[in-house]
């Protein structure tokens, strides 16, 4: 009798205390356990993606990329294509010498959520063709699943995504039940019984894959089981038990110069042990710190930078509301280069083309850029509220009814005072990009190129697009650690980078400086840029950062001449909390060996 008909054979019989407990799988053995570690990942694409051409063929624009053709609408200085069936748009201009266009490409909608904005340059060449890559972002859901035999009998099992921590949020299953192939599982409702079904699917014996349906996610997973000496991104460094030893980061010529962080002032042996740490972090709970990077630069060198979880230098982070700080920054860039725009301009006159519309009460009257940068801009806007009109998820959501989310956040209900009370709202830091865009009578999106990213050295970022195809500022850009860590940089230096102006001093320090108090909480508030204070050596010392659900914070810690980046994953656990409460003053101010 053969392993398999044997095997079919106890499973009909149910006599397990008989048969042995494996099934046969392409001749080689499967155990029958599902206890262990899977993994599953679905990759969304995008298609469109390399090189893209545009030429003139007769009196028209033809634009050329993946193996798709459009035709180019070109108006003076401005080029717009859009490719069929919704695959992708491009928008753009030529600069003043036509020699070359620059613009951003809108990626077609992922099931990982939205479309992304990403910088794109077309070169002309000798034959009058205008060339460039580009380069969209590559979008995928992983899953991980943990299944473990508990003493009780019952199968615990938790799942880990780190695009979205959707085991914490959507899955956060605690139980696994099989019968026969059927595989389900639960999410908890007490510690010793089952809730609510979260998902189901079946396991496959001849191939020791499960496969696992995820609604709203792209649909079945197969997830297949890790062995025990196999590599896998589930760890912080692929194993358990992995050794750390310092190395000086590489230099890329993006504007970090580099030094070790003995040079620097910094413990090496302070900071291997601190690696370390987060190398040995048991993986064992959903509840685990799910730390993605770890950088640090001090006088202004590059002197750590540490990946964890399959993250990399070349793969762009998503900072989710840490980027608010970009709007603030690009509004303070935007007034430095002679944009008609002040901290005290009217939210409403501006939006309105310098005119204040008719009948407008008068705590709308009184709403600066200021009130929207600090949060406290009066309107219905809770993102601790999800009954306020102006909670974030209620713009995505309705989006058809108005896609103009400026006009969407100015027709908000005024609640309360401009300036009287902080309540935190990602659709004023929205606004604030709305504000400065309209002064300036430019797309957010190239007025960030103009005057961040391009003076800053970055060339790759994505945004996430409002329906009007310019960059949503509530949060979730996605940057390369290297050069989201810049920004703090550019505020320790007061403003410049590489001797460069991006905005005045004065705009940096109020940016940074405390202008709200959080009640019940070491938290202050700047201009979209958070602020606390440590006890350092019986002193206090005080650093401000741009914040991101999860644990995606960057640091600037003025009076240590320092700037940390950490990228993390644990969105909307406690644990993200911990980067500011305990990693900072645990293990990041005690590398100074010395000011």
């Amino acid at each position: 009798m053969t392993k398999l008909r044997l095997a079919s054979l106890c499973a009909f019989l149910a006599l397990a205390f008989m048969c042995p407990r494996w099934v046969a799988v392409s001749g080689q053995v499967a155990p029958a356990t599902l206890d262990g570690l899977w993994e599953a990942k679905m990759r969304f694409g995008p298609d469109i993606t390399g090189t893209l051409i545009l030429k003139q063929v007769g009196k028209s624009w033809v634009a050329e990329i993946s193996g798709h053709t459009a035709i180019a609408n070109v108006s003076g200085d401005d080029v717009s294509f859009e490719l069929a069936a919704g695959q992708g748009k491009f928008v753009g201009g030529f600069d003043a010498r036509r020699n070359r266009i620059t613009g951003h490409w809108r990626q077609a909608d992922s099931p990982d959520g939205g479309s992304y904005l990403s910088p794109v340059t077309l070169d002309k060449n000798a034959d009058g063709e205008f060339r460039g890559t580009l380069m969209p972002l590559p979008t995928a859901m992983t899953f991980f699943l943990v299944v473990k035999k508990r003493d009780d009998g019952t199968t615990a099992a938790f799942i880990r995504n780190p695009e979205r921590n959707l085991g914490w949020t959507q899955f956060r299953v605690n139980y696994l039940e099989r019968d026969g192939d059927a595989v389900k599982l639960f999410a908890a409702n007490t510690a010793t019984a089952k809730g609510r079904l979260l998902a189901s699917g079946r396991y496959d014996g001849e191939t020791d894959t499960l496969h696992i349906y995820f609604p709203s996610r792209g649909g079945t997973y197969d997830f297949r089981r890790i062995g025990p000496e196999e590599a896998t991104d589930f760890y912080p460094r692929g194993r358990p038990g992995v050794q750390y030893s310092y190395s000086v980061p590489p230099a890329f010529g993006d504007g970090w110069p580099i030094a070790s962080v003995d040079e620097v002032g910094l413990s090496r042996a302070a900071v291997e042990k601190f690696i370390q740490e987060f190398i040995d972090v048991p993986q064992d709970s959903i509840d685990s710190p799910q730390i993605h990077g770890i950088l640090i630069a001090r006088h202004g060198k590059l002197v750590v930078e540490e990946y964890f979880h399959g993250e990399n230098r070349e793969r762009a982070h998503e900072t989710r509301s840490a980027s608010k700080s970009i709007a603030s920054d690009t509004a303070g860039a935007a007034i430095q280069s002679g944009v008609a725009l002040s901290a005290s301009s009217s939210v409403y006159k501006v939006m309105n083309g310098g005119e204040f519309p008719a009948d407008l009460e008068p705590r709308r009257r009184s709403m600066t850029l200021e009130n929207l940068m600090s949060m406290s801009s009066g309107l219905d806007c809770d993102e601790g509220n999800d009954k306020s009109l102006g909670y974030e998820d209620n713009f995505w959501d309705n989006q058809e009814q108005e896609p103009d989310f400026y006009k969407k956040t100015l027709a908000l209900p005024m609640v309360r005072d401009p300036g009287a009370e902080r309540v935190y709202c990602s659709a004023s830091a929205n606004l604030t990009a709305g504000v400065v865009s309209t002064a300036a009578k430019k797309p957010f999106r190239d007025l960030f190129r103009e005057l961040i990213a391009d003076p800053l050295g970055i060339s790759r970022y994505y945004f996430i697009s409002m329906p009007n195809a310019d960059a949503y500022m509530g949060g979730g850009a996605r940057l390369l650690p290297r050069d989201f860590m810049k920004l703090a940089q550019v505020h320790i230096n007061g403003g410049t980078w590489h001797g460069r102006r991006i905005y005045s001093q004065e705009w940096s320090r109020v940016s940074t400086s405390v202008l709200n108090k959080v009640p019940f909480s070491k938290q202050d508030y700047g201009y979209l840029w958070w602020s606390q204070t440590y006890d350092f050596h019986d002193k206090p010392l005080r650093v401000y950062y741009a914040s991101g659900n999860g644990g995606n914070l960057v640091f600037g810690i003025p009076d240590l001449d320092m700037v940390v980046a950490i990228y993390a994953a644990n969105q909307n656990h406690r644990v993200g909390l911990d980067i500011q409460n305990v990693y900072i003053p645990k293990y990041i101010l005690p590398l100074v060996s010395k000011h």
